[in-house]
């Protein structure tokens, strides 16, 4: 199999469904994991490397150059290789959520993570956290482009991934999933929150397992020298406050640090390095332990630092991040805001332990973390749940929600709105509140504008067959069926590629021995009734195409195309889907049987003659025992429209005997049949119903050749029927002969007139169970030509002979007969009575049959100049 039908069968594979989110979730939550890991041991092998340098060299020398260079490389990498890479990298995901057009790609993810690991390498104060965050969404999002989704399920992906990098990066599963809720998708729907759990699971659980963990705690320690008392309170209460002030500040002297770079007017290669530069010199001036982050963090943590060191400490990573963060590096500001946090935490410990005499300097510390990361990053409930996971520890609960708490409300009284959002705008990208969509693209589904009525080439049509119903059509592609089920796609570029490709590697075949179901492409790209617009209108120009075959199951039920889609809105903008259309009473079964479903298909012949019951149900059962159908005997009773069929009261005796004498011809034939009685306004509306209920596959049903209905071609009922049947119609008018229920059809001449169409292969595969009514049956396959075409080219007859003696090894005689006259009808008609054919079977022109009528409906005018049966076969044209 080659490898674009590899592709195409994995892409429709992979449409969304729910188990598939789940297992796409279980993948994005394992690379996610990955890459926090890579990031934390790359960042940590650096800085590692860079701290030991200042053991051989001068540290004021070191830490500047060191700082200067790989800023600059980091900033090289983001501004050659991907911009969108820049910062914390949270803002762009929200954005990208937000349904604005930012770019998140697997590019964008592994410049993000080289990038990041080069920046905090270099000795900036910014954290692996936020990067982790864009690398999970990029990388969810490299997928969502990969493989067909729709708008709403790739968004969904993106939060798993952006919820996976944050659970890996904290070894925090649950804040990954709140962070999703509370900040970037607020989203509590069932898909979200299944896909979220799932990816953030796995990203926390795989990054433990290799040592991913953004803080080494000493989890012992700490849960030993935690405590809390209710007299504490008020110092929790104050170290809220001024967290709260505090993460204020820090939020605006953020923006102004990006606004003041870009008064600079430098490149951001070398804003980062300035950045990088300035903060070697910083670190190189302050005491040896500050170079270590993760020692200085645990120090304050475990309490074992003085007040004035982590006064030192806070400050210092407070200008410090700033200087970082405003340049535009790679970096996050999760890791900061937590050991600013640490240090405020402290200091407010340790001066109520001087006070009072009890408390805990760790439990403030940790409490802090949460109360500042919950002022800058505006999300309580995160904060508070990131803190608990890493820590475990129950007592901390109360004193982290009464600090975070504190912290979120007056830094959001302070400085109001979202940081990511003011760091949008700072882009030129303002986000609104979205109100739900009540348009067209999320109120209607592909069932409810798509064209039922789809014209399908058969998967046994040779290339021959096809190139021929492609010049009748102005269509470019057709959907490929086989027993009304979709099996593939066939455009006119394939068919012109098979072509020059049969002129060089296929020289021994036909063009008539080559198939349809060898050159089409299998599983085409489909939808499904319950796909929205929106969704539809994604996978359209997702994959630059201009229609999508309506499936249910493998059943073609429909087509929908850009213009359907146009259409709808237009309609929807109009009002014109404003009216509610009043809805007939559905018909109703007052009596049924049901035999085992053994089948591979449904067959429907609706009963109403005694007379012709018998022949039609014969007719049935020989393409029942043929295509291994079960049969479906429906008789319909006709009650005044002021009647409820659900109420009235009828009598089914005359019916049921009907029913009964079919089931015992069904039987002797050894077919499963299924019968039931219906009570309706409508008789059309009843089989329809039938139709749709049953899932019936073809419907045999009579005809009476032609009607004095004024605006009917065939009658109210068949009409009905050939307009909107979703399987194939075969419609049987029978001879002058009468026939009873009992009776044996002697169908020995057979003619079919053969006019190219997709039809009238149809026609051809009906043959070989129907002609077994007969005894030593002839088969005559005519084509009308003009009486000036002296040399008439009998190829397609010619090619319905190969098949049928190829495909159905008949043994019966089989002739192509040319016939001139001067239009199809006459041709047909002169050549049966004088001929004297049991049978005509016709099938319908491609553009259907009502449309006939305008060409004085051939099929009718046949029907009514002849004295023998008529069988007209239409393909499912699934309407």
């Amino acid at each position: 199999m080659s490898l674009p039908i590899l592709n195409q069968r994995f892409r429709t594979w992979w449409q969304p469904r729910r188990g598939l989110a789940i297992a796409e979730a279980c993948v994005i939550g394992l690379v996610a994991a990955l890459s926090a890991v890579f990031l934390k041991v790359g960042s940590g092998w650096l800085g590692t490397w860079r701290v030991h340098t200042t053991h051989l060299f001068p540290a004021w020398l070191v830490l500047p150059v060191i700082g200067l260079v790989l800023g600059f490389l980091a900033g090289w990498m983001v501004d050659r290789l991907a911009p969108e890479a820049a910062g914390s990298g949270i803002p762009q995901v929200k954005a990208s959520l937000a349904n604005v057009p930012v770019n998140l790609s697997w590019r964008v993810a592994g410049v993000k993570l080289l990038s990041a690991i080069i920046a905090i390498g270099s000795g900036m104060t910014l954290g692996r956290q936020g990067p982790t965050v864009q690398v999970g969404a990029g990388l969810a999002a490299g997928m969502s482009r990969w493989v067909p989704t729709s708008p709403d399920h790739r968004r969904q992906m993106i939060a798993a991934g952006a919820g996976a990098g944050l659970a890996a990066a904290f070894n925090a599963p649950i804040a990954g999933v709140l962070f999703i809720v509370e900040e970037l998708l607020q989203d509590l729907s069932g898909l979200t929150l299944g896909t979220a759990i799932i990816a953030s699971f796995i990203g926390g659980v795989i990054s433990r397992l290799l040592g991913g963990g953004s803080f080494d705690l000493n989890l012992q320690l700490t849960q030993s020298s935690s405590q809390f008392s209710i007299p504490e309170i008020p110092f929790f209460v104050l170290l809220g406050i001024l967290a709260g002030l505090l993460g204020a500040l820090f939020h605006s002297g953020l923006i102004f640090s990006i606004k003041f770079y870009r008064r600079l007017h430098i490149s951001l290669p070398l804003r980062v390095a300035l950045a990088g530069f300035i903060s070697g010199v910083v670190v190189a001036m302050l005491p040896a332990s500050f170079r270590d982050n993760t020692g200085l963090r645990e120090s304050f943590i475990t309490g074992d630092s003085q007040p004035t060191v982590a006064a030192i400490a806070f400050t210092a990573q407070f200008i410090l991040t700033l200087i970082a963060f405003g340049s535009g590096a790679p970096g996050g500001l999760f890791a900061p805001s937590l050991i600013l946090g640490s240090c405020l935490g402290h200091i407010i410990g340790v001066a109520e332990l001087y006070i009072t005499g009890v408390g805990s300097p760790t439990t403030y510390a940790l409490a802090g973390m949460g109360g500042f990361f919950s002022a800058v990053s505006k999300v309580p409930i995160t904060a508070i749940v990131i803190v608990f996971e890493m820590t475990t520890d129950f007592n901390l609960v109360l004193p982290l929600m009464i600090v975070s708490v504190a912290a979120y409300l007056v830094a959001d009284k302070v400085v109001p709105g979202s940081l990511y959002e003011k760091l949008l705008e700072l882009k030129g990208i303002t986000l609104t509140k979205q109100l739900p969509m009540e348009g067209a693209l999320t109120k209607l589904t592909a069932k409810d504008v798509m064209q039922e009525r789809v014209e399908t080439l058969d998967a046994e049509m040779s290339l021959e067959e096809a190139m021929q119903s492609f010049a009748r059509s102005h269509h470019r592609g057709f959907p490929v069926v086989e027993d009304s089920k979709l099996v593939g796609i066939v455009t006119q570029s394939d068919l012109l590629k098979i072509r020059e490709s049969a002129k060089h590697t296929l020289r021994d075949r036909n063009l008539a021995d080559i198939f349809l179901k060898e050159i089409m492409t299998p599983v085409p790209m489909t939808v499904t009734p319950t796909h929205t617009l929106a969704n539809v209108l994604y996978l359209l120009d997702r994959y630059q195409i201009s229609r999508l075959p309506v499936v249910n199951g493998r059943k073609l039920i429909g087509i929908i195309t850009r213009a359907d889609i146009i259409r709808a809105e237009v309609d929807h903008l109009n009002c014109g889907n404003g009216t509610p259309k009043l809805q007939p009473e559905p018909s109703y079964i007052v009596y049924q049987t049901r035999s085992p479903s053994t089948g591979s298909g449904r067959l429907l012949v609706p009963v109403a003659n005694p007379e012709t019951a018998g022949i039609l149900l014969q007719m049935a059962a020989a393409i029942a025992r043929d295509r291994h159908y079960e049969i479906d005997c429906v008789q319909v009773m006709l009650i005044p429209r002021h009647s409820s069929p659900s109420e009235t009261q009828v009598r089914t005796a005359k019916s049921r005997r009907l029913l009964r004498q079919a089931e015992v011809l069904a039987k002797k034939w050894k077919i499963p049949l299924h019968t039931q009685i219906r009570v309706t306004h409508d008789v059309a509306q009843a089989i329809l119903e039938t139709i749709n209920e049953q899932h019936i596959d073809l419907i045999l049903m009579g005809w009476k050749g032609n009607t004095s209905t004024p605006g009917r071609i065939f009658g109210s009922v068949v009409d009905n029927i050939i307009r909107q049947a979703t399987c194939e119609v075969v419609l049987v008018k029978l001879g002058t002969t009468g026939h009873s229920l009992i009776s044996s059809p002697q169908f020995n001449r057979w003619l079919v007139p053969m006019a190219g169409g997709p039809n009238s292969p149809l026609a051809i595969k009906l043959l070989p169970a129907l002609i077994t009514l007969g005894n030593e049956p002839q088969i005559h396959l005519t084509q009308v030509f003009k009486p000036f075409e002296f040399k008439p080219d009998m190829s397609i007859s010619e090619q319905a002979i190969r098949h049928l003696m190829r495909r159905q090894k008949l043994s019966s005689t089989v002739v192509a007969l040319p016939v001139q006259a001067d239009s199809v009808a006459e041709g047909v008609i002169n050549l049966v009575k004088t001929e004297g054919y049991d049978v005509v079977v016709l099938g319908a022109s491609r553009e259907g049959l009502l449309q006939q009528a305008i060409q004085g409906n051939i099929p009718e005018a046949i029907a009514s100049g002849v004295e023998s049966t008529v069988i007209l076969v239409r393909g499912a044209i699934h309407k």
